[in-house]
């Protein structure tokens, strides 16, 4: 009854103070968050909706989720099987191979972390929202019941006063019936006797209702300890988010160098094959790099040493043409694998230069007295 006429402006309701109006509205909107994000990072973990469902079903039936292979081991298994049927020794099946077997690391990279972000960031969430906020909930509807409780007590007494003074007022002693005046007197007792059951009342329910805000308060500011557990879970969820993309960026990276070594074997092969397509560079590196001016591989070159177009190379007995040097901008950091190679900063600017019988997937770079073979995938070639 209350209720209802709090809800039709019938009725005056007790206001809690400002702070814990602001505890209040901290409180849901660290709810409506928390549930946002561990949506929105469930379904970065986890993109198929069905495979979302499936473990919330296997969760809420206290099951174990089952093994699920991610999508890099899938790929790495069809490369594998593929590179079996086309010939492990062919330079097609040895790539497939090596693709493959970075793709099933990339996979298990995948796997490690969402695993740990599950751990680390999505299970301590879950922990708020189904332990903490659902005692909070609990408690937030016994206060509201307290309040209405108090409320309608307030509204009892106020009633009984204005009954009692109004019972109270001076009879008439001009009654010409008595009865009346007997009658009166007796209502003005009743009245005030039930002004004292109101004001008791109304003081058993001011108690169990501060008793309660006192609780709610307590758990409301509690939220704060929430936020720094949560806070400590995101970085652990960062970290794990690092370590992940700084593995897959070393996979790849490690694959880049192996497929650079072996593009001069296969660019051999093809040449054997076809030698029209000797006169020009690969199509990857067209694609996206100026061309180089390179001459075709020969068992023996005037003037060059015999280890630069055996493809080893001496950095002490290389010299620059002298025409055809370029200046690069270094795309990204490269680590030299040999003593051949020259090690690059993202950013900075080399000379760079081709060498007759080099693989033209590789340069000679020189940065002041240092000088390496340096991949053109790395490089963007100024004019």
């Amino acid at each position: 009854l209350q209720f209802t006429e709090e809800k039709l402006g019938q009725a005056e309701k007790t206001e809690l103070d400002a702070h814990f109006e602001n505890l209040l509205a901290r409180a849901d909107c660290t709810k409506n968050w928390t549930e946002k994000i561990l949506r929105q990072t469930e379904v970065l973990l986890q993109p198929n909706p069905s495979a979302r469902v499936e473990e919330f079903l296997y969760e809420k039936l206290d099951r174990k989720v089952p093994s699920r292979v991610t999508n890099g081991e899938l790929l790495a298994q069809y490369m594998t099987e593929a590179a079996n049927d086309f010939g492990p020794g062919t330079p097609y099946g040895k790539t497939l191979i090596k693709v493959g077997e970075t793709q099933r690391r990339l996979g298990a990279a995948e796997r490690e972390f969402i695993h740990s972000a599950s751990i680390n960031f999505l299970t301590p969430l879950r922990n708020f929202l189904e332990g903490d906020w659902r005692t909070i909930s609990k408690e937030r509807r016994i206060l509201q019941n307290r309040r209405l409780d108090l409320d309608a007590c307030k509204a009892r007494l106020k009633k009984a006063k204005a009954a009692e003074a109004k019972a109270a007022a001076v009879p008439d002693f001009q009654e010409t019936r008595p009865r009346n005046y007997v009658l009166s007197a007796s209502a003005s007792a009743l009245w005030s006797d039930e002004v004292e059951k109101a004001e008791h009342e109304l003081r058993l329910t001011q108690t169990e209702f501060d008793r309660q805000a006192e609780v709610t308060r307590l758990l409301l500011e509690g939220i704060s300890s929430t936020h720094v557990n949560h806070l400590r879970c995101l970085h652990e969820f960062v970290e794990s988010q690092t370590n992940y993309y700084a593995q897959c960026y070393q996979f790849m990276l490690d694959l880049q160098k192996q497929l650079g070594r072996f593009s001069g074997t296969f660019v051999g092969n093809a040449e054997s094959a076809s030698p029209a397509a000797a006169t020009s560079p690969p199509a990857v590196a067209a694609a996206t790099l100026p061309a180089v001016p390179t001459i075709p591989v020969v068992p023996t070159i005037v003037g060059v040493p015999n280890t630069v177009a055996e493809g080893v190379l001496n950095p002490n007995e290389v010299k620059p043409p002298a025409s055809g040097t370029r200046r690069a901008r270094v795309l990204y950091d490269y680590e030299a694998a040999d003593s051949t190679e020259l090690a690059l900063l993202a950013d900075e600017m080399i000379t760079v230069y081709s060498l007759p019988g080099m693989d033209p997937d590789w340069l000679i770079g020189e940065r002041g007295n240092q000088k390496g073979k340096v991949p053109v995938t790395y490089l963007e070639l100024l004019s």
